[in-house]
């Protein structure tokens, strides 16, 4: 273990006890001293931050990391707190998910200058780089970006390989796809829609996927998630409910929905990459594959949605940011970068992995870069940034969704719902951030 590391689970007095960025000062030993928040800290992401700490170290040997690991559900709180207080570190692990809020409390500083001099110039992937930019007011980069996720629909190979069927790679070629999976006197159906928790984004990526719009409000400012071709993209999903899906999915969070998908009664599941080992642990790694997100039926590039950005955040307050700063290029840097992304199962923010050995032997994963990497692929970047988002897709728009499926509501009741809501908080937004 690298010099200075704390446990994994965090206590408030124990934060105390490790410093903060504006007292960071050089250690006893002549080094100077830098503490690091790890945003999701525990069994499964310390010892990677321990391994890249350590290598760090030996690469700079006159500076010292004091590692912090926070669990990811108490990360935001400790942030919130540290930025109100004082105690904040000297760098630390953010994503988009909380950026917006960080930098309207001017806690992070901008780093696009230290990137453009640095060795990670025009090495970061430009998709991953707009989603960090586009949840600020002024299109700064206020993270080194480390990686992201990517929708998929995981599929069960050998269904399709006894059905005679290639994998999709359209929308229309999808729904042929799920029809013909579907027997439902085998107890088995095409396609599982998630209907309770997590919802929406699914949904939201179904729907944009088949209609092609790339931006979730026009030049106006108005919201097009209820536009006419996004209905149209969401009446077509819910005919699927029943007839080629179990009717359990109106309730099916996403424990339900592996259940089913990882019991052996789905063809298709629509998740992220995330939920690979779940999948290969109980079907096995020969009868389950990824599929990206399909093109629309003209042809065009992929239409995905954006997928948070983890990364690492400068400190506005911390003394030693030139020593920050380097931590955070070396964990984007092409070796520690790709072990990040090998070690947790994500896509490297840093182009340079792309064509390392391990991305190839992971259908998944090379599936997602090949995406993420294709310049006709276009990335909706939902507005996380929104204090009311979270509301308005989840406990607001949810139950609306389940009375779609259930035919109560129409598909436009739930569109016009939300696209009023964005809408809405996004001309808020503007006002309060001068737009």
């Amino acid at each position: 273990m690298a010099r200075g590391l704390l446990p994994a689970v965090v206590v408030i007095a124990g934060l105390a006890l490790t410093g903060c960025g504006g007292e960071s000062a050089p250690a006893g030993d002549g080094k100077t001293k830098i503490t690091f928040w790890d945003d999701n800290g525990g069994p499964a992401r310390t010892p990677v931050w321990e391994h890249i700490i350590a290598e760090f170290e030996k690469a700079n040997p006159t500076i010292d990391v004091q590692y912090v690991g926070i669990p990811i559900a108490q990360a935001q709180q400790k942030y919130d707190t540290a930025i109100a207080g004082g105690g904040l570190p000297d760098v630390g692990g953010v994503s988009t998910a909380m950026l917006g809020n960080m930098v309207a409390r001017k806690a992070l500083d901008p780093l696009d200058d230290r990137i453009a001099a640095g060795p990670l110039s025009g090495k970061l992937n430009e998709q991953v780089l707009a989603s960090v930019k586009g949840t600020v007011p002024d299109g700064k980069t206020y993270m080194v970006p480390l990686s992201t996720n990517m929708g998929v629909f995981w599929y069960r190979t050998d269904w399709l390989k006894e059905a005679g069927l290639e994998p999709p790679q359209t929308w229309d070629a999808f729904f042929t796809t799920v029809e013909k999976l579907t027997d439902k006197g085998q107890n088995r159906y095409g396609f599982t829609i998630r209907g309770a928790a997590g919802s929406i984004a699914q949904m939201l990526e179904v729907v944009y996927g088949q209609s092609g719009i790339t931006e979730i409000f026009d030049a106006t400012g108005k919201s097009t998630v209820n536009d006419p071709k996004n209905v149209a993209a969401l009446e077509r999903l819910v005919k699927l409910y029943k007839a080629h899906t179990p009717s359990a999915d109106v309730t099916n969070d996403y424990p339900k929905m592996v259940a089913q998908f990882d019991g052996g009664s789905i063809g298709i599941m629509q998740h992220n990459l995330g939920s690979y080992n779940d999948h290969v642990k109980t079907l096995g790694a020969d009868k389950v594959a990824a599929l990206p997100v399909p093109r629309p039926a003209d042809g065009a590039g992929r239409v995905v949605l954006s997928n948070p950005v983890a990364g690492i955040g400068v400190f506005t307050s911390g003394k030693n940011k030139d020593a920050a700063f380097r931590f955070a290029e070396f964990v984007a840097s092409k070796p520690m970068d790709s072990y990040w992304a090998d070690k947790t199962g994500v896509l490297p923010a840093n182009t340079e992995v792309n064509g390392e050995p391990w991305i190839g032997e992971r259908q998944h994963i090379a599936a997602a870069v090949e995406v993420l990497n294709d310049p006709g692929t276009k990335v909706v970047q939902l507005p996380y940034y929104l204090p009311e988002f979270n509301a308005i897709t989840k406990t607001d728009a949810e139950p609306v969704f389940q009375q779609v499926l259930l035919g109560e509501a129409p598909a436009s009741k739930l569109l016009d719902q939300i696209a009023n809501a964005l809408t809405e908080a996004q001309s808020k937004w503007k006002q309060r951030n001068g737009g």
